[in-house]
Formats: structure tokens, C-alpha cells, sequence
């Protein structure tokens, strides 16, 4: 199959450009993943079929943003993120810059530290969203910052997510008889992280420094709350009671649907969600996160069309036949990856099929096992950022669009895609080229 006629390059291509030009991104995506699957020789009912059938790889995710929604609606009501984020404006005032970074710093956490994923946006951002109209902060600007805290732990430090990105990686290296440690992945993979700290930077420095007009609209679930109301209140120890027990329950099951009810059974025990007013909540959760649960749910139909047409294999060995140096071989082999991991959405997933491949074509073009473990992170990571159907950019898109003023695509993918594809595709170039 040739490479310009390939289902991943035709689809990406079209779901970009339909994405670009404002269509709804559920709408292009689902779009796209019926191009796929006819230019991957499927007929119509197959491609709907299979589209549908792997809605269910996204299932458990879908659950889990309509249960944080829920749960962030009650929270944000009870008042407490609200007082979260008067303390937090408290403390950087109206340095626009430092607020950006320190957002960065928080979401850091949670891929490691408190393994939450996610999670926090939709209840530490919407409350926040008021203090940064009054500081004209472009939401640009923490769109990146928050797309830098959910990739850069997992692509360059071995711990929570990251231990189980370089787990991945590792596995693979020894499956094609490549002995290698964490220790040799992490030792590389810093090279990922600073790429991303050069765009962070650069985007704040871009996005940080200038003002934006927004409006005071209002936010599901966010009480309005006066400057001298910032004590804690019996509901807001109720909801504080919730999330932690959200997080242990999270943590313990490795679940993030059970830790969500957990928390929100809590609420309801506890009398901080009125039974009466269940449904209240329930709508605004709804509200605030079930359209981004549906495009996870047709993001993984749409890769399961890809998978079901072998398309990523046919991509990759396609590559093979234009790559004759070192150059040329870390060129083609980030930006293919890039294409496969904006058309599914997922930097985990295909690293086994690519890896099975780029591997002896790593050492057969000359490459260190240091630049072959470089290429591959790399090149895993590229695309999450940027993504239509990324968490990455969707998780961003949750808090920062709570008043429906952040669009997904031009507020957040496009920006994420500037300053963390780009940086990663020349860090990871320059790194393995290097290494040797």
C-alpha cells in the first residue's frame, strides 16, 4: 500500500482539515473513521460495524469523565473549589506568567505523585476561570500548561504513569531480544522532558504575556462566593471527605469509575448532594464532560477501524522503503508516528506494533540502543499532544470550555500541537542523532 493512499494518512488528513474548519470534532472524527475504514477496503456496513463495536475500547474512560463531571459539579457547589482557587489567586496575584507555570507545577502531580490523571481539571479549573478573565490571561496559554503537566512526568520520569509508559517500552526492547532497564530508558527520556520545558516556556512566553477579553459567563457547578468568604463550611468538609476518599478508592482499586463513586456516594451520605437534587447534578456532570466522553467513545471506533484494517502495520513498512540514513530514518520514523498517534488518539497503545518494526530497522541503520529508546519514546508521545481525540487535549478542554468560551481545536490542539509536537519532533531528531 502506498504511502499517500494509506487509511491513517487519508483520515488524519481529512479529520484535520474538517477540525480546522470548525466542524464539530465528534462529527469529523466519526467522519474520518468511515474514510478509513472505506479506504482500507471496507464497505459501509462493515466500516460502521466495526466503528461501532470498538466504541467499547473508550467505555471504561467515557464512564469515568461522566462520573469526574458529576463529581466536580457537587464539589464546585459546595464551595470548596471555589475556595481552592480564591487561595490560589491569593497567592500569584495578577502574575499572569507565574500562574501559568504554577498550574504546570500542580498537573505535574498528577502523573505521578497523586496518579489522578485528569481527574483534578474539571474541579480545580472552572472556579478558576474568573480570576483569569480579571487577569485578561489567555486560556492559551493553560491549555499548554496543563497538556505539559498531563505528558512531560510520563515521557521522561519513571514513576506513576511514566513507570508504566517505560514498562511498555522496556518490554519491547527485550521482546526483540534487546536487554534493557528503566534506568537505560529514563537516562534517554530526559531528552523528551526538556523538549516539552522548551515549549512550555515558549508558549507561555507567547500566550502568557498578551491579554484576552473574556466574558463572565456562567459555570456549572461554581458558586459565586465574596472575597471574605473563604471559610470552610460543613458542606465543604463534606466535599473535601469525598474527593479524598475519590482518591484512595481510585488508587486501592486502580479504578478511576469506582473512585468517582466512591466520592460521589460519599456526597450523598453525607448530605452534601441532596437526594432530591441528584438529578441537578447528574445534568450539569452531563453538562460539563458527556461530549467529551462520546468523542473518546468514537475516537477508539475509529481506531479500531484502523487496527481492523492493518493500516498502522502498512504505514510502517511503507516508511521503510524511503529511509536510507540516520537522518532521514529518525525523520520518517517520528513524523509516521505522529500521524498514527493524531489519528488514535493514544500514546500507550500501538507501541508494541511499532516497535516490532523500528527496532532492526534501528540497529540496521546504525543507531545506539540509547537513540533507538529515544526514537521510540519520542515518537510515542508525538501526537497526544495535538490530538483532537487526546485526553491530553480534551482533559484541558473540560475546565478551560466550562462557559463555553475555550475552543477545542484553536484554544487547545493547535496550540499543543506548536509547541509540544514540533519541540519533541526536534528534540528527538537532534537527541538521537547524538547519541550515535
Amino acid at each position: 500500500m502506498d504511502i499517500l493512499t494509506n487509511p491513517i494518512v487519508i483520515s488524519v488528513v481529512v479529520m484535520s482539515a474538517l477540525c480546522l474548519m470548525k466542524m464539530n470534532v465528534l462529527l469529523a472524527i466519526l467522519i474520518s473513521g468511515v474514510i478509513a475504514g472505506l479506504t482500507g477496503g471496507m464497505d459501509l456496513p462493515k466500516t460502521f460495524s466495526t466503528l461501532i463495536a470498538g466504541m467499547g475500547g473508550n467505555s471504561e474512560t467515557a464512564l469515568s469523565y461522566i462520573l469526574l463531571g458529576i463529581l466536580a459539579v457537587a464539589i464546585g457547589r459546595s464551595g470548596l473549589a471555589d475556595i481552592a482557587a480564591r487561595k490560589i489567586a491569593k497567592a500569584v496575584g495578577t502574575k499572569k506568567i507565574l500562574f501559568c507555570f504554577t498550574i504546570a507545577f500542580f498537573a505535574c502531580f498528577s502523573q505521578n505523585l497523586i496518579p489522578v490523571h485528569i481527574a483534578f481539571i474539571p474541579i480545580l479549573i472552572p472556579p478558576l476561570l474568573h480570576v483569569m478573565n480579571k487577569m485578561k490571561l489567555d486560556r492559551r496559554a493553560v491549555a499548554c500548561a496543563l497538556t505539559f503537566g498531563l505528558k512531560a512526568p510520563y515521557v521522561s520520569l519513571p514513576v506513576g504513569f511514566g513507570l508504566l509508559f517505560m514498562t511498555i517500552i522496556k518490554d519491547q526492547m527485550v521482546a526483540n531480544k534487546v536487554d534493557v532497564g528503566i534506568g537505560d530508558i529514563s537516562s534517554v527520556m530526559w531528552i523528551g522532558g526538556a523538549s516539552m520545558l522548551v515549549g512550555l516556556v515558549l508558549a507561555v512566553m507567547l500566550y502568557g504575556t498578551r491579554d484576552r477579553e473574556y466574558e463572565d459567563l456562567p459555570i456549572a457547578g461554581a458558586n459565586e462566593i465574596s472575597e471574605e468568604d473563604v471559610k470552610m463550611s460543613a458542606d465543604c468538609w463534606k466535599a473535601l471527605a469525598a474527593a479524598i476518599v475519590a482518591f484512595v478508592a481510585q488508587l486501592h482499586f486502580e479504578s478511576l469509575p469506582i473512585g468517582a463513586s466512591c466520592g460521589l456516594l460519599v456526597m450523598i451520605l453525607t448530605g452534601a448532594i441532596k437526594w432530591k437534587e441528584i438529578d441537578k447534578y447528574v445534568d450539569g456532570g452531563v453538562a460539563m464532560m458527556g461530549f467529551i466522553a462520546f468523542v473518546m467513545l468514537v475516537a477508539a471506533g475509529y481506531a479500531q477501524v484502523l487496527r481492523e484494517t492493518h493500516s498502522v502495520e502498512s504505514l510502517v513498512n511503507a516508511t521503510t522503503a524511503v529511509i536510507n540514513t540516520k537522518l532521514s530514518g529518525a525523520i520518517v520514523m517520528l513524523l509516521v508516528r505522529l500521524l498514527i498517534t493524531m489519528g488514535i488518539g493514544t500514546s500507550f497503545g500501538t507501541i508494541p506494533v511499532v516497535a516490532s518494526i523500528y527496532i532492526p530497522m534501528g540497529y540496521k541503520l546504525g543507531f545506539s540502543t540509547g537513540s533507538i529508546i529515544l526514537l521510540i519514546g519520542i515518537a510515542a508521545a508525538l501526537g497526544d499532544a495535538g490530538s483532537p481525540a487526546s485526553d491530553s487535549t480534551l482533559g484541558p478542554t473540560s475546565g478551560l470550555n466550562a462557559d463555553g468560551q475555550h475552543n477545542h481545536i484553536w484554544d487547545t490542539c493547535v496550540p499543543t500541537f506548536i509547541f509540544y509536537d514540533i519541540t519533541l519532533l526536534i528534540g528527538g531528531v537532534i537527541g538521537a542523532m547524538i547519541l550515535g
